[in-house]
């Protein structure tokens, strides 16, 4: 399993409103954010070769996730905007790793945090959640992301001078840390070479910012996004779109393809990553990755780059990995 790490410079750039003297601030939990190993999926990758396979490996950011570069451009650009004051409290909607990236830098730099999460989320989520300090208020599970989103907009309309509303599904902040740092990465750990991206579709900043840098570098390069098969789906953070209440800068005519994949799909390329490479990853990642070797056995050739948003560790408690199909 081979890895391209990234040297570039942290492009996220703190714009503080309290005293904290920027140097400090900026060789904290923040100067980590980003620029996270590129992984080449050596045995995955031999089924389909000469097409190669590459993971962009999120996990290494410091909350755990991908969505540390959202939460952290939406709190920089908020403290830039004047939105985002020391005595405000930083207020969105969450299914899980969104809220644990709010969580962990507003405990760093000093914020209180509420987050509206669905009462099903799992267990291990809210525990990291309240150990950093945040403040849950459980929604109805029925309702999902979306009951969670109408909440939040409720809590803030009742008391907009108390709270920076966030509202990670229709900041562009969200996108744009993807363009300005996820999108960069991966055309400098490829060289050049990506010819194939493929990414799921939550709140879509990911696929929308990365998107959208990478048309930029080369319009040739083939943008593929994943989202559930099915409204009631164990996808956890991917959004079936027909459905939902869709992000206001989601752009489905972006995408080169739009693929579906089912939740039996990406749980079975859980435990194949677990088993073949070694990596342990979240049901998004597998959902990634199904549609990934789809997308690599009907070319002749090919750089295919994919986002692994998280680690399975906070997944244990689901029971698909239980059941690991020899008697465990």
């Amino acid at each position: 399993m081979a890895i391209v790490t990234e040297v570039g410079p942290l492009v996220f750039k703190s714009h503080s409103a309290d005293s904290t003297p920027p140097s400090q601030r900026e060789n904290g939990i923040i100067h980590r954010v980003g620029n996270t190993p590129l992984i080449y999926l050596t045995n995955l990758s031999a089924e389909v070769a000469p097409v190669e396979i590459y993971a962009k490996a999120e996990w290494f950011n410091p909350g755990g996730s991908v969505k540390d570069r959202a939460a952290l451009n939406i709190i920089l650009d908020g403290e830039k905007s004047g939105q985002l004051t020391p005595d405000k409290i930083i207020l969105d909607a969450t299914s899980g790793n969104t809220g644990i990236a709010y969580a962990m830098l507003g405990a760093n730099l000093g914020y209180k945090v509420k987050l509206a999460i669905p009462k099903n989320s799992g267990k291990i989520f809210q525990q990291i959640l309240r150990s950093c300090g945040a403040e849950l208020v459980l929604t109805d599970p029925q309702s999902g992301s979306d009951g969670a989103i109408r909440e939040a907009q409720r809590i803030f309309a009742e008391d907009p001078d108390r709270y920076f509303y966030a509202d990670q599904y229709n900041n562009r902040a969200n996108w744009l840390a993807h363009y300005e740092t996820t999108g960069p990465e991966i055309i400098r750990q490829t060289e050049g070479r990506i010819t194939h991206f493929v990414a799921g579709l939550g709140t879509s900043g990911t696929f929308t910012g990365t998107g959208l840098r990478l048309k930029e570098f080369n319009d040739e390069i083939q943008l593929i996004s994943v989202q559930p098969d099915s409204p009631f789906h164990g996808l956890e953070g991917l959004k079936h779109m027909e459905t939902a209440i869709v992000p206001g800068f989601y752009q489905p005519d972006l995408a080169d393809e739009n693929r579906a994949v089912s939740t039996e799909e990406a749980q079975t390329m859980v435990k194949r990553l677990a088993s073949e490479e070694g990596l342990l990853v979240g049901i998004s990642s597998g959902a990634a990755l199904a549609v990934a070797l789809k997308v690599a056995k009907e070319i002749a050739s090919g750089v295919i780059v994919t986002i692994f948003p998280d680690s399975a560790h906070k997944y244990f408690d689901q029971k698909f990995w239980r059941d690991n199909g020899n008697g465990a």
